[in-house]
């Protein structure tokens, strides 16, 4: 039986390798200076801080040696390629803000009931240089965010500091006020919920991924109605629809034609192809003609059960 495939494959970004490293090495630095900076002052939310930056390295180069590996051409046991390896990356990463989130809110905790005074002057200035390294690494990725869910996962790492970094920037303002002992704590406090929520959505995103469900976003009866009407008097069932990688969805179907010669069911599948491109962004694509609808009514395909 014929079977017809579609392939795209996208070019390495090497500008963005060059900005994961050059994040892994402001983050070195900014992590460096945070521990110097908060043995000097006594502040707890620097030494924090720095704690933070240490697992951006880590993140960053979780994310550089992904993408390596999803860049690798596939092989007859890993037919699909490395590039899921990029997801696993993403999870992990997540999984690691979470656990930082919750540590932090713990310290935050100690902090609220039993506050101390630190030298708020080298606190400031530590503060602000961190502030400005952790800006300067959230706008190198911040372009690439959105498209590369590892990517993704190592930016809210480096966001992240850059909110804890502002929070003890004000905190070092009013650390000769009253509330100033509070504020810092509250505040991390409520950047840790946010995190938290951010990583927790990147964790549902990645697991979809590793289950292989339908991408977010793709209907597949919808995707399946869609092309019924777009060729009929052609039928579209055993769809499935999933993603391989970040950029990467597959989708495998069976077509039944109605009648024609060989060189007309291959123009049919050729328009398949080219609006599962232009209209879902869909470029791996294998399709399985039929001249009789083959067993099972579902759209998607009923695994019979083995064991």
């Amino acid at each position: 039986m014929t079977r017809a495939h579609g392939h795209g494959h996208a070019a390495p970004s090497v500008s963005l390798d060059q900005r994961l490293w050059l994040g892994v090495g402001l983050n070195i630095l900014i992590t460096a200076v945070e521990v110097v900076g908060g043995l000097a002052s006594g502040s707890l939310a620097l030494l924090s801080d720095a704690l933070h930056n240490a697992s951006d390295v880590a993140a960053l180069l979780l994310a550089i040696g992904a993408r390596a590996l999803g860049r690798k051409a596939p092989t007859r046991r890993f037919s699909y390629g490395f590039r899921r390896l990029e997801v696993v990356a993403a999870l992990v990463n997540a999984a690691v803000l979470v656990g930082l989130a919750v540590l932090v809110g713990r310290v935050a905790i100690g902090r609220l009931r039993h506050p101390s005074a630190v030298d708020g002057h080298t606190m400031l200035v530590v503060a602000l240089v961190a502030f400005v390294a952790n800006v300067a690494a959230v706008l190198l990725l911040g372009r690439h965010e959105k498209h590369d869910l590892n990517v993704r996962s190592a930016f809210l790492h480096l966001l992240q500091d850059a909110l804890a970094s502002l929070v003890v920037v004000v905190a070092a303002l009013l650390a000769g006020t009253r509330p100033g002992p509070w504020l810092d704590p509250a505040a991390s406090l409520l950047i840790g919920v946010a995190v938290v929520v951010s990583a927790g959505r990147l964790i549902w995103e990645s697991v979809r991924i590793l289950v292989e469900a339908a991408p977010s976003g793709l209907d597949v009866e919808e995707l399946a109605a869609g092309l019924d009407a777009a060729f009929a008097p052609a039928r579209f069932h055993h769809v499935h629809a999933w993603t391989v990688g970040p950029g990467q969805v597959a989708l495998t179907a069976h077509v039944k034609l109605e009648g024609g010669s060989l060189e007309e069911a291959e123009r049919q599948l050729a328009a398949i192809r080219r609006l599962l491109a232009e209209r879902w962004d869909i470029h791996h694509v294998t399709l399985e003609p039929e001249s009789e609808r083959c067993s099972g009514e579902g759209l998607p395909e009923t695994w019979k059960a083995t064991y």
